[in-house]
């Protein structure tokens, strides 16, 4: 991950405290995405992590098979345009400097999901507002490798009781997968899901149940060919990192049912990857 929206670990806002001490003139955060002097400062830091070299195998991070994927933002969003143009802009410009630096990893944007102006028709699948994203056009963009959506029913419609936020939660990937299969013809990753502890009602049990039936929906998708192609729980934990702890921790050596749930989620889709690498060959 190349940065964040939001101000956790700095993320755009300090990018604006950094251009306006330097004498730039800036009206707010949402002109990170057009500011040549904010965009100067991302590449450099691209520039700088791309080239780190790893301090145990002393492998540039740009040719570190270890790693997967770049993330150009942790879940971006725009209030000076929600139709999604300014910020398919910034992609484009990015994706492609970053694609410049290393062409050997994957990349994603960090998108949440929610859809903007090019299809209308989809904005009906958006919890009821939109955040300055367009997960057709952003994605469409051809450095973009696979897309990704971010799923958290509880804060998205936060009120509404679990039958409603699970039913939103399997249209919210239903109709992603659908569309990066049929329209973007590309990989979909569910980047980010869980439940809170600090849910009313909260325990463990409903937490784990919650779990299986995402797993069990995903795996639902992959047999009818329109599967998504991996899930990252948020979040997992190590022990004495509570106060990283955000209601969605998980520590893995302390909640043995739930490290049971994504274990046997895992070998399944193993199994589901084997499946799939045959019936190329």
């Amino acid at each position: 991950m190349m940065n964040v929206s939001f101000s956790d670990y700095g993320g755009r806002p300090q990018y604006v405290e950094w251009a306006r001490n330097a004498g730039v003139n800036v009206n707010g955060e949402d002109d990170f995405y057009t500011n040549p002097t904010m965009k100067g400062y991302y590449k450099n830091h691209v520039k700088k992590v791309t080239a780190r070299l790893n301090t145990v195998t002393k492998i540039a991070y740009k040719d570190d098979p270890t790693i997967m994927a770049w993330e150009l933002m942790n879940e971006p969003r725009c209030q000076a345009d929600y139709s999604g143009r300014m910020v398919n802009g910034w992609v484009q410009e990015m994706a492609s400097f970053v694609k410049s630096l290393d062409s050997k990893h994957l990349l994603e944007i960090g998108m949440e999901g929610f859809y903007g102006d090019s299809m209308p028709e989809k904005k009906v699948n958006n919890p009821g507002y939109q955040v300055g994203t367009d997960f057709i056009t952003n994605n469409l963009i051809k450095e973009i490798d696979f897309t990704t959506i971010h799923a958290y029913p509880d804060i998205l419609l936060s009120g509404q009781n679990d039958s409603a936020q699970m039913a939103f939660m399997q249209r919210w990937m239903g109709t992603h997968s659908k569309d990066s299969n049929r329209i973007l013809k590309k990989p979909l990753v569910l980047a980010e899901f869980g439940k809170s502890n600090k849910d009313s009602g909260h325990n463990l049990g409903a937490r784990d149940q919650y779990l299986i039936t995402v797993y069990e929906s995903m795996n639902k998708f992959e047999r009818t060919g329109e599967g998504i192609g991996g899930s990252l729980v948020w979040q997992l934990m190590g022990e004495g990192m509570d106060s990283y702890g955000d209601g969605y921790g998980i520590i893995l050596s302390q909640h043995a049912s739930t490290r049971a749930v994504i274990s046997a989620q895992s070998h399944k889709m193993t199994t589901f990857g084997r499946m799939l690498l045959g019936r190329k060959h």
